[in-house]
């Protein structure tokens, strides 16, 4: 097992405080006129006088509307009936009902008509933001009493919770959560963008992923939380956000199972985990298939593997994330920390789902708060991770533009060094040195090639040392080795490169059993302004040719372009 580290750094020092400043950017606790509560499933034939007079008899079941509770909207839906305290305090106040539910509800007044309001309603004149609200003008039924239908709609429950408020009180409010749920969904959006336009730079569908989580989980929020509907009035979505949330909820796990796998490298620091993980991210992309079919028969069975898969999902990836950051991944505590939330999350919704959590209103302000968090910490992760990527890939590129022997340029990586360096300096002399080194053939004939490969190293090192920083040395292909001198004119070109061939014929490199040494045959051109880099290296290479030609272990200059006359300068000779 392999030891593990703790991200460290400062934006690991803030981000608690991060934390706990979006969850302060959320409502806060409201002075709300006291409520009581009662409700009864609508039958058949129900009126909004019998339902009132049932509640007068005390035929209804009591709850207490400051706490969620569940109705029933399967069937005809559900009758609920509050009444203010004192009960002259409802004029000029607000009813809210928060979470808002996911169908419609329906107020009745003191004549039977129904103002019903819903999430994805664009009919009403005003709405009010992350809840349902009816401004109360008057006293509808007498002893402060209101009476509410909620209407058949998706799901078994709707959960919700009800306050009367100031109408001052309630513009705060409403003000506050606008503001809070806008940061949320703002940061979620900045996050992904930004996700996105990294994934196609650096060719990593981990950011891919990530960003298709994060949209997933914003559109699921505003769908939950009304966002999308107002302020943002996206119409187009009303009568499908059931199905698409639901969809969105497949997709999120989806991407959030692969996004894990690369992210947490799964396949390195926990391989056992990957299989489930990958099998997660393909059950959920089926089941959110079978949601969107169009055949119910699908549907419902989608609808009814939903949620345990969520609840399996959200637990699996938290343990592989776990697993692997003790076993070495640096980035899986970034994900742990980003997920854990969540899952806790997740959690407290089942239990408010079962009734064990009544007081838990506040699950809906977490769940924004949690995602804005997560995408600032996964964002953090993703940027140590190309940080990462980007080490990475500067170790390869040296691998890549390095000889591996000699760790000097590679032919390649030396002539894109000099077309750059020739681009960056129009009207500076240049001059290229074309080195071969004498009878190699016979140092690995005598000594054989492990002999040659010391040797060429010595060379390198040697040669590497009497240039400048500025200069660019590579090997050209077996003995050969070329070096561009930045700025420098012929004549001091001419002393460089005897001063090389002295540096490499005082390595003392034995070639044979009968006292010879290694010595290096240098061709010398300056660059033309309107010459190729091929005639360039050719008229070099003459030049080293010549050298060889007259003795070797000197310097030979290139006096003019290899097509014209050769006017040859004299040979400058290495004592």
């Amino acid at each position: 097992m392999g030891k593990w580290h703790w991200p460290s750094g400062p934006a690991w020092r803030w981000l608690p405080a991060l934390g706990m400043a979006l969850l302060l950017l959320g409502p806060a606790v409201h002075a709300a006129t006291p409520l009581n509560g009662a409700w009864r499933e609508v039958q058949a034939g129900d009126t909004p006088q019998r339902v009132l007079q049932d509640y007068r008899h005390g035929d209804l079941r009591s709850f207490d509307p400051g706490q969620l509770q569940h109705f029933p909207v399967q069937g005809l839906g559900a009758w609920v009936v509050l009444q203010a305290q004192p009960p002259g305090a409802l004029a000029g106040h607000v009813l809210t009902v928060n979470p808002p539910p996911p169908g419609k509800v329906a107020l009745y007044d003191a004549y039977g008509t129904a103002v019903t309001l819903a999430l994805d309603d664009f009919t009403a004149p005003s709405h009010a933001h992350g809840r349902l609200a009816w401004s109360l003008g008057d006293d509808p039924h007498g002893a402060g009493l209101v009476l509410l239908r909620f209407e058949p709609g998706a799901g078994a429950v709707a959960p919700a919770s009800f306050a009367l408020l100031s109408a001052s009180e309630f513009l705060r409010l409403d003000a506050r959560w606008l503001v809070f749920a806008s940061a949320c969904f703002a940061v979620m959006l900045a996050m992904a963008l930004m996700a996105l336009c990294i994934a196609p730079m650096l060719r990593d569908a981990t950011f891919a992923w990530y960003a298709g989580f994060l949209l997933c989980y914003a559109f699921i929020q505003g769908t939950r939380s009304g966002f999308l509907f107002h302020p943002l009035e996206m119409a187009w979505l009303a009568g499908l956000s059931p199905v698409a949330t639901s969809v969105a909820i497949g997709l999120s796990m989806a991407f959030a199972a692969l996004f894990a796998v690369r992210f947490c490298e799964l396949r390195r620091f926990a391989p056992l985990l990957r299989a489930p993980a990958m099998a997660l991210a393909v059950g959920m992309l089926l089941v959110t298939v079978m949601r969107a079919c169009g055949f119910p028969p699908l549907q419902n069975i989608g609808q009814l593997l939903i949620d345990p898969l969520l609840i399996l999902g959200s637990v699996l990836l938290g343990v592989a994330s776990l697993v692997a950051a003790i076993r070495g991944s640096r980035h899986a505590w970034f994900f742990l920390f980003g997920w854990m939330p969540l899952l806790a999350l997740t959690a407290l919704w089942s239990a408010e789902i079962s009734g064990t959590l009544a007081g838990a209103r506040w699950l809906g302000n977490a769940s924004l708060a949690a995602g804005a968090l997560e995408a600032l910490v996964l964002s953090f992760g993703l940027a140590d991770h190309a940080l990462s990527m980007r080490r990475t890939h500067a170790s390869v590129q040296v691998l890549a533009d390095h000889d591996a022997l000699t760790n000097v340029l590679n032919r390649r990586a030396w002539r894109e060094a000099v077309e750059e360096t020739l681009r960056a300096h129009v009207g500076q002399p240049m001059t290229l040195l074309f080195l071969d080194l004498d009878h190699f053939k016979i140092l690995n004939d005598h000594q054989g090639h492990a002999a040659g490969d010391r040797a060429l190293v010595a060379v390198a090192d040697a040669l590497r040392h009497e240039l400048r920083p500025l200069d660019r040395l590579g090997r050209y292909g077996g003995e050969e080795f070329v070096a561009l001198l930045h700025g420098t004119p012929q004549e001091p070109a001419t002393q460089v490169a005897i001063r090389l061939c002295r540096r490499v014929h005082r390595l003392e490199i034995p070639l044979d059993n009968e006292g010879g040494r290694l010595s290096v045959s240098i061709g010398l051109a300056m660059h033309h302004p309107d010459e190729t880099m091929d005639s360039w290296i050719e008229r070099a290479d003459q030049a080293m040719y010549m050298a060889k030609l007259d003795g070797r272990n000197r310097v030979q200059v290139s006096g003019t372009r290899p097509k014209a006359v050769r006017s040859r300068q004299p040979l400058k000779v290495v004592e």
